[in-house]
């Protein structure tokens, strides 16, 4: 059997644990909830109850999570209400990869808990990801590499853009 290491990737879930766990440590989504720039936090969008967040580590160019405002685990912790503003972000945040990014496809998805590939367990956050034929190829599974046409900033702007213009996405 042959096994290909990705050492970063353990580095960023026990930095993210660590965060989480240690004494008066902070939740890192919460900390970017909270911080006064949104650009800098890569928030794209805020609702009353839930945002729309850029992933710090995207799969492919657009990756973004919703999440609620307030730190819970599950979605039964969130409440109804929150649940509902969750998935009609998740439906603004298709429509605004649909017009920026043109993808093929898109995972919509949710991880709940370290066991299920949460690395962050202790903040519920959906994934949207855009999806195109061939993005994950050999250089993401031999060279531990992803390859992002766009810096992390442009896809602030992109996004933010979006959901900012009229119809807001």
């Amino acid at each position: 059997m042959d096994y290909l290491f990705s050492p970063w990737r353990y580095r960023y879930l026990t930095e993210a644990r660590a965060r989480e766990g240690m004494p008066g440590g902070e939740c890192v989504l919460c900390a970017q909830l909270a911080a006064r720039d949104d650009r800098e936090a890569l928030v794209v969008y805020r609702g009353r109850l839930a945002a729309v967040m850029l992933n710090r580590y995207p799969y492919t160019a657009g990756h973004v999570m919703v999440l609620p405002l307030t730190h819970c685990a599950t979605l039964r912790e969130c409440g109804a209400e929150t649940r509902g503003e969750i998935m009609e972000l998740a439906a603004r945040a298709e429509a605004a990869l649909q017009a920026e990014y043109r993808p093929e496809g898109m995972n919509v998805g949710v991880n709940l808990g370290a066991a299920a590939g949460a690395g962050i367990a202790g903040h519920l956050h959906l994934h949207v990801v855009p999806r195109w034929m061939g993005d994950s190829n050999f250089i993401s599974v031999v060279g531990e590499t992803r390859v992002l046409p766009e810096t992390l900033e442009d896809t602030y702007d992109r996004l933010a853009r979006a959901f900012a213009a009229p119809g807001g996405a």
